[in-house]
């Protein structure tokens, strides 16, 4: 697979996101433990060093699974997580975004993995505590990063200017934002982090739950799928590789024929056609 920096490291541009391991919603007990343990360990044997989770995805089950596993973890793997939420009784999603929460979710997942250091932790910035100040918050990532409980500092779900705003203070290793083939609304984002050399991970990379079909069943990336002999999701994931050199996937699944599916998509090349089919008009 070819390769992109992500903070001090460089990962295959393919990766796995662990927030399907759970049940639905990232809430609770996954349906099938023991394909959910297989699909970790088959991801890592294809290849696969870049693995992004959250605590809060289960909470604690997602964390729970890629320890029981891959741990002790190969030291070609790189793991990223995300701070900024929690979950109630129900699986809501809850803002954590005060220094202290931040702080507190960085721990949890040192525990939830039983590692002394993550690669990356990625700020999300929700918007639903407005009286979190933002600069308290990268205050409290580069205090984790400085020591030495973080390897660099990433964000999730911000605007161009809360971006440029971060980059005035420090370093920015990746950036996770919605973007796929048919939500363009970050590309301005997109551009920002390709101009600097920063990776971009988008989430959602096939419409998630909420416009999944619209990714899929979109009639440009049928039809592509069907001249090239792959699939719509292989499509929709090649194209994200292709329009940007600094683009990383983490498409996540508890399906062992969606895992091969979507690392297969490393391997998919659109032509000239593909890519005019594709662009927006």
């Amino acid at each position: 697979m070819k390769t992109f920096p992500l903070g001090e490291r460089t990962v295959h541009r393919i990766g796995f996101g662990a927030m399907q391991l759970p049940g639905r919603g990232a809430f609770g007990p996954p349906r099938d433990r023991a394909e959910a343990l297989a699909v970790v360990r088959r991801a890592v044997e294809l290849g696969v060093n870049h693995i992004d989770t959250a605590q809060y995805y289960g909470p604690d089950v997602a964390n729970e699974l890629l320890r029981t596993a891959l741990h002790p973890y190969d030291s070609r793997l790189v793991l990223v997580s995300k701070v900024g939420a929690k979950r109630d009784e129900r699986g809501g999603w809850l803002p954590a975004q005060r220094p202290e929460q931040l702080r507190s979710g960085v721990l949890d997942n040192l525990r939830s993995l039983d590692v002394e250091r993550l690669d990356v932790v990625n700020l999300r910035v929700t918007g639903a505590d407005g009286d979190v100040d933002f600069d308290a918050q990268l205050d409290a990532m580069i205090a984790l990063r400085d020591e030495g409980l973080i390897g660099a500092v990433g964000l999730s779900n911000v605007t161009l200017a809360q971006l440029e705003h971060a980059l005035t203070r420090t370093p920015v290793a990746c950036v996770q934002n919605p973007y796929n083939l048919v939500d363009r609304g970050g590309e301005d984002v997109l551009r920002a982090c390709t101009d600097r050399g920063i990776a971009f991970v988008p989430f959602f990379p096939l419409g998630a739950a909420f416009g999944r079909e619209r990714v899929l069943g979109h009639p440009a990336v049928k039809a592509t799928a069907h001249r090239l002999d792959v699939t719509p999701a292989q499509v929709a994931l090649a194209w994200i590789l292709a329009v940007a050199p600094n683009t990383l996937l983490i498409p996540g699944t508890a399906s062992l024929e969606h895992l091969e599916e979507n690392v297969a998509a490393g391997h998919v090349a659109l032509d000239d056609e593909a890519m005019k089919a594709l662009s927006p008009a």
